[in-house]
């Protein structure tokens, strides 16, 4: 019972340190952008997923010189390397629809839906994203897994 109570723990502090720390980069950019007289108002979004009419989330938001890709999944029969590969690519595009690429990403989670699945991820993802790849939080779903059937799921963090 303690050992769970402290991956309990654990996982709460990584998350709290997680947002503490991406508050801090936003702040940071966005101070950036403002003293050198870039400041935007307004963000921009892009496919935008409805609810019955009713906007959701939108799969890309860009603000301030900074580019948020939601989290992609791969929701097809196959294995964790195909998922890995699908995912990746589909990060690619949205980067690059934004004014971004693989090489500008700050920061990457991974969902794994089995943490058994950690090295055919590795596989697949070492070297993507260029000669200094961005920081990387990776982690298992507990109960229910990842949504829509897929064995990854990644979001990123990058600038443009």
């Amino acid at each position: 019972m303690s050992t769970q109570r402290r991956i309990a723990l654990k996982k709460m502090f990584a998350t709290v340190a997680g947002t503490l720390g991406l508050g801090l980069l936003t702040k940071a950019a966005v101070a950036e952008n403002v003293s050198a007289g870039n400041e935007k108002k307004e963000k921009e979004v892009f496919d935008v997923v409805n609810d019955q009419d009713v906007p959701l989330f939108s799969q890309t938001t860009k603000f301030n010189g900074m580019v948020f890709i939601a989290g992609q999944g791969a929701h097809f029969e196959g294995d964790i390397k195909a998922h890995t590969d699908h995912v990746l690519k589909e990060l690619e595009k949205r980067l690059i629809d934004a004014g971004s690429s693989m090489e500008k990403v700050l920061k990457v989670t991974v969902l794994l839906n089995d943490i058994e699945d950690y090295k055919g991820m590795n596989e697949v993802y070492k070297g993507r994203f260029g000669k200094n790849p961005p920081v990387r939080t990776t982690v298992a779903v507990a109960k229910g897994g990842v949504p829509g059937n897929s064995l990854v799921e990644m979001d990123a963090i990058a600038y443009v």
